[in-house]
């Protein structure tokens, strides 16, 4: 039986070879096993998934003329990492292949004096194009384009234009359409790949191309066009400004980007944590970021603590009130933020608009209070087990269905709340719900305890 090739390994396999390897010094196996035809996206994620020191060792055993396509699949911390290590000739030389989309994702990444550099090294056509696209802002269609595109006049034959096909040595990647511009590169519409190759080679591009098709203007937000992708099934579409002139195209590779990148900025965020963090950054750095994260949280805590203290006989004359509190607190939290996160997701499908804005806080408010009726029964009944007293089954029950009612609306209106103050509401959403479940849920209770003992 035939050994496996490296590339057929999976992707754990594969890294265990490679440390087996640095650890016995086999530096020549791992580079024929780096340039032996292992995928560029293969090679990025040993690297990401390799320490600082292992690294250094691994990016140094890759060819160069391999260089520009490793850098495109790495992460941003990590890939301007390994950039801050290379010479502005080696850096020229890695990105002269690269994409303008892809060359302008790795400029806008770089500290301002390295992308001037790569930017000097370029010739004078190819830095227009560049700089065309970095005035637009990276979040936006203009931002993602790629103004590598090929277009043809309406008056051509599907022939001619076939022909003008063949004369290119290679074709931009994900060709579905041609499009469609006149003279002065107004944009008229597209002409699909597929009625280009079975049509009747004599029809004139116009009798064949489609007018009716999507087009972006370069200002709409990245998410817009993420959406537009997804409900329209969109391979590529044009980039027109309103002089419906002819700018450029956005892929749907592109698109994966930006999506894959906002489900990990979500997840990431509400615990306060940066989707391009390097798995094995300096101690320092990353200690740093998270450290900034834990103390929001510690200020949050004590106001949290605060109104415990104002209830601190209460708690000296029924210990029982102690023991309970984290049930009341815990079950707001719980509820608050799974509607958090659906509103959240919902807003960045486009799916939560001002309309819709009362409806949806009164959904989750009935959500609450039928959760909270529930389960504040059942804590009820296990707290009067517990400790024999039904008045206190009965002062939990009423702070759980407080809570819950306050928590399901707190997080139904405070991401809408943030990103009209322009606060990222995955950043800081969690924090502030997490304070208002908190001290409304000790509030609730200890206050009517107080009343009541």
């Amino acid at each position: 039986m035939n050994a496996p090739t490296h590339d057929s390994l999976v992707p754990e396999e594969r890294l265990r070879l490679v440390e087996e390897a640095l650890s016995n010094g086999a530096l020549a196996q791992i580079r024929r096993m780096l340039n032996g035809g292992m995928a560029p996206a293969d090679v990025a994620h040993l690297l990401e998934s390799s320490t600082q020191k292992d690294r250094i060792v691994l990016w140094n055993l890759i060819d160069n003329e391999l260089d520009g396509e490793v850098l495109q699949y790495l992460g941003e911390e990590v890939r301007v990492d390994i950039v801050n290590r290379m010479t502005s000739d080696e850096l020229s030389n890695a990105v002269s292949d690269f994409e303008t989309d892809d060359l302008v994702d790795l400029l806008q990444e770089l500290p301002e004096r390295v992308a001037e550099q790569v930017l000097q090294a370029m010739d004078v056509q190819d830095r227009e194009r560049v700089e065309a696209v970095l005035s637009f802002p990276e979040d936006t269609a203009g931002g993602l384009m790629n103004i590598d595109t090929i277009t043809v006049r309406p008056d051509v034959t599907l022939d001619v234009a076939f022909r003008f096909l063949r004369r290119h040595s290679t074709l931009p990647d994900v060709l579905d359409n041609l499009l469609v511009v006149n003279r002065r590169d107004e944009f008229l519409g597209i002409l699909p790949i597929n009625a280009l190759l079975v049509a009747d080679p004599s029809l004139v591009v116009r009798d064949v191309m489609r007018t009716e098709c999507e087009v972006l203007n370069p200002h709409t937000s990245s998410e817009e066009v993420a959406r537009r992708f997804q409900r329209m099934d969109l391979i590529s579409a044009p980039v027109v400004d309103d002089n419906n002139k002819l700018l450029g195209r956005i892929t749907i590779d592109d698109v994966v980007d930006v999506i894959q990148g906002q489900a990990e900025h979500s997840l990431l965020q509400l615990q306060g944590l940066d989707e391009d963090e390097d798995l094995f950054a300096p101690v320092s750095r990353t200690a740093r970021r998270r450290g900034l994260w834990l103390g929001v949280n510690l200020i949050t805590a004590f106001v949290a603590s605060a109104v415990i203290g104002l209830f601190e006989a209460t708690l000296q004359q029924v210990v029982a009130l102690a023991v309970l509190m984290p049930i009341v607190a815990s079950m707001g939290g719980i509820a608050g933020t799974q509607t958090l996160t659906i509103v959240i997701r919902a807003m960045a499908l486009g799916q939560v608009t001002p309309a819709k804005g009362r409806a949806l806080v009164m959904r989750e408010l009935g959500v609450g209070l039928v959760n909270g009726t529930f389960w504040s029964a059942a804590v009820a009944v296990v707290a009067y087990l517990w400790f024999g007293e039904a008045i206190l089954g009965a002062l939990i029950a009423a702070a759980i269905v407080i809570n819950l009612a306050t928590a399901a609306v707190a997080g139904a209106m405070l991401p809408t709340l943030l990103k009209r103050v322009g606060i990222d509401p995955a950043l800081a959403g969690g924090v502030l719900l997490t304070t208002i479940t908190d001290v409304v849920g000790f509030s609730a209770f200890l206050g009517l305890a107080a009343l009541v003992y």
